[in-house]
């Protein structure tokens, strides 16, 4: 049940998700592996395990949203959002083949990688918050997630042109998620408003579940370095 403080009349979409943004936002100094590669000091097998990771939470994420989607099948905005992640993810797994080739991974590769706990403490939870957590209440605190992993892969996908010497091809996974995404941004907040409506969110819960998504953020990328 909603605390008192968390009545969710007290709210506008773009206020939760404006607000969850800036609450959860990581400081300049919580990943310093990001500032490293931005300054071309980070070793170049990073990216080669960043790769190899990502292939197993892209996977991981996709499953997870679409649960995510069958979920909330009565609730079309809130439906929409997810399957919307769920076509994201998969683009984005066509883009990581750019990187991984240029990793020089193959099939095999990625097939037999042994993946780093912290770097699937992530995903895993994303899997968690599929199995139990308010739909609505999920997007929000994926809004505040992916407002920080676009700022991440902005700054590597700069770096890895102008400090590591990547072409395009291999960029194409950072720039992706680096890019706005302004439909996802209009979908969560149409999934908001619906959960508001519904009286389905709980702004007090889906700012743990985005504080716990940020912190497992942080410990994918030291778990990379």
């Amino acid at each position: 049940m909603a605390r008192e403080n968390d009545a969710p009349g007290a709210h506008t979409p773009a206020a939760l998700l404006e607000e969850a943004v800036r609450e959860l936002a990581p400081g300049a100094a919580d990943n310093p592996l990001v500032a490293r590669i931005a300054a071309g000091e980070a070793p170049r097998g990073v990216f080669t395990v960043l790769a190899l990771e990502q292939h197993q939470i892209i996977a991981a994420d996709r499953h997870s949203f679409r649960h995510l989607a069958r979920r909330a099948d009565g609730e079309p905005p809130v439906r929409a959002f997810f399957a919307a992640l769920v076509e994201g993810e998969t683009q984005a797994l066509d883009a990581l083949g750019g990187l991984s080739a240029a990793c020089g991974l193959d099939e095999a590769a990625v097939r037999e990688y042994e993946p780093r706990p912290g770097c699937q403490a992530y995903p895993s939870y994303v899997a968690r918050l599929a199995l139990e957590a308010e739909p609505a209440d999920v997007v929000i605190a994926l809004a505040a997630n992916f407002a920080a992993w676009g700022g991440y892969c902005a700054t590597v996908a700069h770096a890895l042109r102008t400090r590591y010497g990547f072409a395009d091809q291999a960029c194409a996974f950072f720039d992706f998620f680096a890019e706005p995404a302004g439909e996802v941004a209009g979908l969560a907040r149409e999934a908001v408003r619906h959960g508001l409506g519904a009286g389905r969110v709980t702004p007090g819960l889906a700012r743990r579940y985005g504080r716990l998504l940020q912190a497992y953020e942080l410990m994918f990328w030291k778990a990379i370095a």
